[in-house]
């Protein structure tokens, strides 16, 4: 008889136990975040937003997903495969509107931009160029062909009126190569795109008086209107050596993305955790990447895809939304 009773109290432990593990394993929001392959910045920057979103956020699990990254990205979350994703806003955008190289539209918006990255136009002090204007009849590098770069490239300065055929010489370089060239003065200017501070703007600037030639409000307003995409992007004085003043250019810009049924709480929790441990605290997100210096609020709401609403209340609590 006391056996009997306590197998049959075993039995109920065990029983008991396990729906104590359900209830415990239901109250858990499993999260994965879609990043990049390593060697760029996505990769290690999401690995160090899922620790933040997983040690900070009660009840979450966060894992961070090595893709390849903004074109997979897209599908991923746009599908529902990965709860969010980083994409460079252009594929995104792309992506939200069913465009190439995209087969239908994806259900997707912005959590937050993560940080943008500037059509860098750099010249020599001696090269006397102050203006896009003033490129006529020079020769300008602007990245190896079919680049993010050399498309924007493309676009900026015909839309500033150029014909690229007649009245200038195009050079198709890479970063390294154009380096060089500008330095060498084969080159008199280069187009670069890449988060601020950049190494290749860097090293010209060590050896040489550099002039970062800035955006037209007007043109930039222009190129928006067909290209909505692209971002204006200020570069802060003293970035780089000798270039005091602030400069307006146009970008693209790295973006956070969600799918549109993520729940408004989930959206809030991931953003809050993460804007509250960039610089500060056991997981801040500075020391994993320099460029997570540039999370900041007024970097977040810039973004191509409209905000999820739950991230969006995150932005007006904290005073960069209305």
């Amino acid at each position: 008889m006391k056996r009997s009773l306590i197998n049959v109290l075993a039995v109920l432990m065990v029983v008991c136990l396990g729906f104590a593990v359900q209830a415990s394993a239901a109250d858990k929001i499993f999260l994965t975040l879609a990043s990049g392959s390593p060697g760029g910045a996505y990769y290690p920057l999401g690995g160090g937003m899922s620790v933040v979103v997983q040690k900070t956020v009660e009840g979450f699990r966060c894992a961070s997903e090595s893709t390849g990254a903004s074109v997979e990205n897209s599908r991923l979350v746009g599908s529902g495969d990965s709860d969010m994703g980083m994409v460079m806003g252009s594929v995104g955008y792309n992506a939200s509107q069913g465009k190439a190289p995209f087969e239908k539209k994806y259900d997707i918006v912005a959590l937050f931009q993560m940080y943008p990255a500037p059509q860098h136009l750099v010249t020599t002090a001696q090269s006397k160029i102050k203006t896009i204007a003033d490129l006529k009849g020079k020769k300008v590098s602007i990245d190896v062909p079919g680049s993010g770069c050399s498309t924007m490239a493309k676009i900026i300065l015909e839309e500033a009126g150029f014909d690229l055929a007649k009245d200038l010489t195009i050079a198709n370089l890479s970063q390294t190569e154009s380096v060089q060239a500008l330095k060498d003065g084969v080159v008199d200017a280069v187009f670069f795109n890449f988060a601020y501070p950049g190494s290749a703007v860097m090293d010209l600037a060590a050896t040489r008086d550099i002039v970062l030639v800035p955006m037209d409000q007007k043109l930039a307003d222009k190129i928006l209107k067909k290209y909505p995409y692209y971002v204006k992007i200020v570069i802060p004085g003293k970035t780089y050596s000798k270039v005091d003043q602030d400069v307006l250019c146009l970008g693209d810009s790295n973006v956070m993305i969600a799918n549109k049924k993520m729940k408004d709480d989930v959206a809030y929790k991931i953003v809050k955790a993460i804007y509250s441990n960039v610089k500060e605290g056991q997981y801040a997100l500075i020391n994993v990447h320099p460029v997570a210096a540039q999370l900041t609020p007024q970097n977040a709401i810039n973004s191509p895809l409209p905000l999820h609403p739950g991230a969006a209340k995150y932005f007006k609590e904290v005073g960069a939304l209305k």
